[in-house]
């Protein structure tokens, strides 16, 4: 796998003990080091152009979102003001006429109009954010450059940006979370795209099983199997083919909780987190869900080191917290 897991959580693995990741099961650092740049064919030229083209569009696109979105901030900040000072004359004058209720009901109107357009521009620049992200990547992909072999401390903090970076579903009045939204499930017809992350339950070289970090690289239909790759090793190295009940898609959105808490894993839900510092995922419960949507989960690992069979609580991203797919503890 290119490196060394902990106990297979079928067997019951946890947290940071025996059962568990330790510092002895955390992957080898590996040289930051390219391999040699391989030959790029006339069609890899014309795909890598058009998708250079469409990036620079995006990107164009984009700027002029970002410009909308501040003079819609700024239409809106003004609205506030009106809403301030209206209060501010209620209170010197110390009564509620007609008219400051008739006004203070068209300024909120407006108010609400002002953040649903704002809220409806921050989609769209959320949109083509990831719509760059995705053709960089495939772009990376099909000029068959090599990717880039990181030490553990940059994969780590990649892995972490990520998370953070994930964007924070915003609803609509009435709207609910769509699927993979927090902990909102996928469709059970669902597709993952190439390159997307998931969590993969594969068997080592010893024959262990384990959930790992891995990246899509195709579905076969026919077979109903995905080949992923191990986010954890060289592209193509550590390449897997499993059925489709062996994956598990991470989130492609934060759940807001102070909007829609229905969308997080709520306290003592068993579930199936990243360890810090790892590319594996352990069973554990939830301690805390997040209170904020900048917060991340606070999960108990299952770890028979400790009495209570669980580890002190760890703090993981809503990105790498999923359902986990036993309903009791081994």
């Amino acid at each position: 796998m290119g490196r060394s897991k902990g106990k297979s959580q079928d067997t019951g693995g946890g947290g940071g003990g025996p059962s568990g990741p330790s510092s002895s099961s955390l992957p080898n650092n590996r040289a930051s080091s390219l391999s040699p740049a391989p030959v790029i064919s006339a069609s890899s030229s014309t795909t890598s152009a058009q998708a250079d083209t469409k990036i620079k569009d995006l990107k164009k696109e984009l700027f002029g979102l970002i410009h909308n979105i501040q003079e819609e901030r700024d239409r809106g900040q003004h609205n506030i003001v009106n809403i301030d000072k209206t209060h501010e004359r209620m209170q010197q004058e110390a009564r509620v006429t007609p008219y400051y209720k008739n006004k203070l009901r068209g300024l909120y109107n407006t108010a609400m109009q002002d953040a649903e357009a704002e809220a409806e521009l921050l989609r769209k620049a959320l949109d083509r954010i990831t719509e760059i992200k995705s053709l960089k990547e495939s772009k990376r992909q099909d000029s068959k450059q090599p990717k880039p072999i990181m030490r553990r401390g940059v994969l780590m903090t990649l892995l972490q940006q990520n998370a953070t970076t994930l964007p924070l579903w915003v609803s609509k009045p009435g709207e609910k979370p769509p699927p993979l939204c927090g902990a909102v499930p996928a469709d059970n017809n669902y597709v993952c795209n190439k390159n997307d992350k998931i969590a993969a339950r594969v068997k080592s070289v010893d024959g262990e099983e384990n959930w790992i970090l891995a990246s899509v690289v195709t579905f076969n239909s026919q077979t109903n199997k995905y080949e992923v790759d191990d986010i954890d090793a060289e592209e193509g190295k550590e390449r897997h083919s499993i059925s489709r009940r062996r994956i598990v898609p991470l989130p492609i959105y934060r759940a807001n909780p102070e909007t829609d808490p229905e969308a997080l894993f709520p306290k003592g839900t068993l579930v199936l987190a990243l360890y810090p510092q790892t590319t594996c995922f352990y069973r554990g419960l939830v301690d805390e869900p997040p209170k904020n949507h900048e917060d991340d989960y606070s999960v108990l690992f299952e770890d028979t080191s400790y009495p209570s069979g669980y580890s002190p609580p760890l703090m993981v991203a809503q990105r790498y917290v999923i359902a986990c797919k036993e309903d009791k503890k081994k």
